[in-house]
């Protein structure tokens, strides 16, 4: 793509971008709340998360937005494209106005200009923890896909980014879209339900206190159509190994539903972490179907053995928090067999209740969270505490009910799928949180703490596994 700035919108376009360039002078650390103060910067957009935090119109956002990346990148193609949908669609349209620079210096440029006062970076992961630190540095405010960090060097960056932040007054936060699904959020009632749950069991090594297991495939079709990935989201030295990417959505669950507002500090928190990995064998014709290359790329080649290409995005993670075993797995298999999907299972066991949540062919691929009993109270005062605990829940979610399974002793916590969001939509929450907290200036320590305790569990296990 030739050097420059390319101004991708209807209107009045020119008087637009002199607009926003008389006004790159403002103290841009300062927020109120009001219309249109949000300036984002999307630097090289490689994922399709980039565009999802602009799939609603939010307020606070300005309808125009830079983007920096390189020249002829394909998640810039794919970045504008999204964008372009959300601004033509029939209902609710957006009205974005992209502003793209596309040349090999884009982030010099990015830094220069300081046309925007938050990043957000979804990407290629092999640049994102720099990314993070030179925009912090810069003097931005960060708002970032996972995973921040993928390997034990980079780690070391994130801290930095960290520490530079609160010496710059910007802050840095991590798309946890995960805590907005309904699902989530009752379990994280229930569990912290003293009088129901009790309180979370120590476990251990091989009958960890929480368990959870994700599987994922990388070829999928989405309304029968394939979805195209990069052919570098097929090495884990840009992407990242398994036990550094989806393990971050479930660290971070536990630490949020277990350990709600408590920090963890990983240096005296985290103890005894050990890990495993294998590959996942990808014939030449697979990759081809999944990412429209005809050939595995040179930077591929290392990973080629006998024509098949193996990339280790499968694997086992123990670690031991706060005196709690916990145990994560994560599969990444080519495709789901037919009929099939995403699957995914979760383990949290307290004194007096068990709580399970099942997505598998028996719930149609449908999270499902389940309770029983652990056998502490009788199944009379069980069922009453119980009920009970569903009564507070209504509350707030007056649609949950509960009803006993075919199983002895266990209960489906009925959750309507009408009422829950899909995933996309969590984006606009997640920036809705880190909005206010620029605004309020009352981001928790506990958010700093626990994220890097998040990457140094799985940035550790990269390197164990090794």
């Amino acid at each position: 793509m030739k050097k420059g700035w390319f101004i991708f919108t209807v209107g009045l376009m020119l008087l637009s971008c002199v607009k926003r360039n008389n006004n790159s002078s403002e103290d841009q650390s300062l927020f109120t709340g009001k219309a249109g103060e949000i300036k984002l910067i999307v630097l090289a957009p490689g994922h399709f998360h980039a565009n999802l935090l602009q799939k609603s119109s939010i307020p606070q956002v300005n309808d125009s937005v830079f983007v920096y990346a390189p020249a002829e990148d394909a998640g810039v193609k794919q970045y504008l494209s999204a964008i372009s949908s959300f601004n033509q669609r029939a209902t609710d349209p957006t009205n974005w106005e992209t502003i793209l620079y596309a040349d090999n210096d884009f982030l010099n440029k990015m830094i220069q200009e300081k046309r925007g006062n938050v990043v957000v970076l979804a990407g290629n992961n092999k640049e994102k923890t720099e990314y993070i630190l030179d925009a912090v540095n810069a003097g931005f405010n960060v708002l970032s896909d996972k995973p921040m960090a993928i390997n034990r060097e980079v780690f070391l960056l994130l801290e930095e980014a960290y520490s530079n932040a609160e010496t710059k007054n910007v802050l840095l936060y991590d798309m946890m879209t995960e805590r907005y699904d309904l699902l989530n959020i009752i379990e994280k009632e229930l569990i912290n339900d003293d009088d129901f749950f009790g309180e979370l069991q120590p476990g251990t090594l091989e009958e960890p206190a929480v368990y959870m297991e994700s599987v994922h495939h990388f070829y999928k079709e989405v309304s029968g159509t394939p979805l195209i990935r990069p052919a570098w989201y097929y090495d884990v030295e840009q992407q990242g190994e398994g036990i550094a990417d989806v393990t971050t959505h479930l660290i971070d669950l536990l630490f949020w539903k277990c350990f709600p507002g408590q920090s963890i500090n990983y240096a005296t928190d985290i103890r005894n972490i050990s890990a495993t990995h294998w590959p996942t064998e990808i014939e030449l014709a697979q990759f081809e179907k999944s990412t429209g290359e005809t050939r595995f790329p040179d930077y591929l080649q290392k990973d080629v053995e006998n024509s098949l290409l193996k990339v280790y995005a499968n694997g086992t993670l123990h670690f031991n928090v706060k005196n709690r075993y916990v145990g994560v797995k994560v599969i990444w298999n080519y495709q789901a067999p037919e009929g099939g999907g995403d699957t995914f299972m979760s383990v949290v066991k307290g004194t007096k209740a068990i709580l399970k949540t099942s997505q598998n062919k028996e719930q149609n691929f449908i999270k499902q969270l389940y309770v029983q009993n652990a056998k502490e109270l009788n199944e009379e005062q069980f069922s009453a505490h119980l009920q009970k605990a569903i009564e507070k829940v209504q509350k707030s979610h007056p649609f949950v009910s509960v009803s006993p399974t075919s199983v002895k002793g266990e209960y489906l916590i009925n959750i309507p799928v009408e009422q829950r969001e899909g995933h996309e939509s969590h984006f606009k929450y997640v920036a809705e949180s880190f909005f206010s907290f620029l605004v309020k200036r009352d981001m928790p320590e506990w958010e700093k703490a626990n994220t890097l305790a998040k990457y140094y569990i799985t940035t550790q296990a990269v390197k164990l596994a090794e």
